[in-house]
């Protein structure tokens, strides 16, 4: 079935962080914005995926509007690795990793999404899996640069049934402080590429003894292979992966030897056959997938059945917030520490029409074709 249409439409949720809200690429990030990708074929059907994100929405959002889309349509739907070759191929020269690739990310996810939807199975199940029900979740704190929030926080995870967490900060205190309230859970630190690399080691030797489940991105740039296989050479398990583009950024940290924990992130990669293919190599490398996920759509729906469809079903990355609510619900939310798989065809769920009317930002923008 031929594409007929992409449409783009941003959905903005309010929600609670367990503290004051941040700044975060100079703006107040006190909304979840959503970029919804849906994608409509010649009969009818619909498919929806997520673009990333956040800050960078309205780059993304022109990006798919004006080239990326137009790219899609009249295009097989079905045909998913030879469109995302083509796409990514038409577009290398504007970006290897950034808008572009944000936003083909949302159309192949709408398209996997179709793919199901049109075979009745659900995604995970075409990627190859046994059925899959549910998997274990950990809490990913925001950043609150107080120690006093962060304990309170951490133990308000465990209360929840948490058994990981991980916290987004940048010093030894507040890891520390995470430590004693963390009642035995496992704690995980993403720096979010905070440190250039002698700064990093430094980091690292005074954390080595604490057993930090793993140290994420410590790293400033993030492609600095090198030193990041620097810094694990230290002691403590390195994950990392969000930031590089597609699987060849992939094959360069792996043949570093700087990752025990790769993180493919799916609405920032080119979508779920790009982070499948990175599954693929990093298991030849012996090297875990924990796909990166902090998103609140068909984003995290996609990495759910990523998720499911890998040996180990690695441990999902769920946001730690409570959202006013969620065109998604309840997929996106997590009980005693887990969170469920759909088991309709596709992502296996499409979004409340109620909850996105109430929630939308503007209107949609449709980009369309001939319909034969």
């Amino acid at each position: 079935m031929k594409i007929v249409s992409v449409a783009s439409d941003v959905v903005s949720l309010p929600f609670d962080m367990g503290g004051p809200y941040q700044r975060f690429a100079g703006a107040l990030w006190d909304k979840l914005d959503i970029l919804l990708v849906r994608v409509e074929t010649e009969d009818g059907l619909v498919g929806w995926g997520e673009a990333f994100g956040h800050a960078a929405i309205p780059a993304t959002r022109a990006a798919l509007d004006t080239i990326v889309a137009p790219l899609a349509i009249g295009r097989d739907a079905g045909d998913i690795a030879g469109l995302t070759r083509q796409v990514l191929h038409a577009t290398h020269l504007l970006g290897r990793n950034g808008c572009y690739v944000y936003a083909w990310s949302g159309i192949e996810i709408a398209l996997w999404d179709l793919l199901g939807k049109r075979a009745g199975m659900p995604v995970h199940r075409l990627l190859g899996a046994a059925p899959c029900a549910e998997l274990p979740a950990y809490a990913s704190l925001l950043n609150y640069t107080d120690c006093g929030l962060v304990a309170r926080n951490t133990a308000a995870a465990v209360e929840r049934g948490y058994r990981h967490i991980k916290l987004h900060e940048v010093t030894h205190e507040a890891v520390r402080a995470s430590l004693r309230a963390a009642d035995g859970a496992a704690v995980m630190l993403d720096t979010n590429c905070a440190w250039d690399v002698p700064t990093a080691l430094r980091m690292a030797d005074a954390m080595r003894d604490d057993g930090l489940y793993w140290l994420e991105e410590p790293v400033w740039p993030p492609e600095d292979a090198g030193g990041l296989a620097r810094v694990r050479a230290r002691g403590i398990p390195i994950a990392a992966g969000e930031n590089v583009a597609g699987p060849a950024g992939f094959k360069t940290l792996l043949e570093a030897g700087a990752l025990d924990i790769a993180q493919p992130s799916v609405t920032k990669l080119g979508g779920i056959g790009e982070a499948m293919k990175v599954a693929t190599l990093c298991q030849a490398h012996g090297v875990q997938t924990v796909p990166h996920c902090p998103y609140f759509g068909p984003g995290f729906i996609a990495t759910l059945h990523i998720a499911a469809a890998l040996p180990q079903r690695p441990l999902i990355e769920v946001l730690w917030l409570d959202m006013e609510a969620n065109p998604f619900d309840p997929w996106v939310r997590t009980r005693d520490g887990m969170v469920s798989v759909p088991q309709g065809p596709g992502l296996g769920c499409d979004p409340d029409p109620d909850v996105l009317a109430r929630y939308r930002v503007g209107q949609p923008n449709v980009t369309r074709g001939a319909r034969p």
